[in-house]
């Protein structure tokens, strides 16, 4: 008689599995701590007085933007993606930093009615 299919693998695929996952298990650790560590920077940071409160700001963004890069890059599996999906992201940073720029220069010559 048939058996019906099952899906369950079968155990030589569970073993490269299990294996497979441990591999990276590390490397999310890793990332993991440095996340929590840059979460108590900005907390740090967040006390500290760079002399105005752009400069603040631009603190501010910048340890936001390491940390998510390090989400896109590891938990996005940016690390393993193509060319393409790194030209359209050099693109994106390019567009985000012209308008970070433009509001930059709002601030020094801002529109008054």
């Amino acid at each position: 008689m048939n058996n019906p299919p099952t899906t369950e693998p079968v155990d030589h695929e569970t073993e490269h599995y299990a294996h497979d996952v441990s591999k990276h298990v590390r490397g999310y650790l890793i990332v993991g701590g440095t996340l929590l560590f840059f979460t108590a920077l900005t907390v740090f940071l967040s006390y500290v007085n760079f002399g105005t409160q752009k400069a603040n700001v631009a603190v501010a963004m910048v340890v936001a933007t390491i940390k998510a890069g390090l989400v896109a890059y590891i938990f996005m599996h940016l690390s393993a993606e193509k060319k393409l999906i790194y030209r359209i992201l050099i693109f994106t940073a390019i567009f985000v930093f012209g308008l970070f720029w433009l509001i930059y220069l709002a601030w020094y010559d801002p529109v008054v009615h």
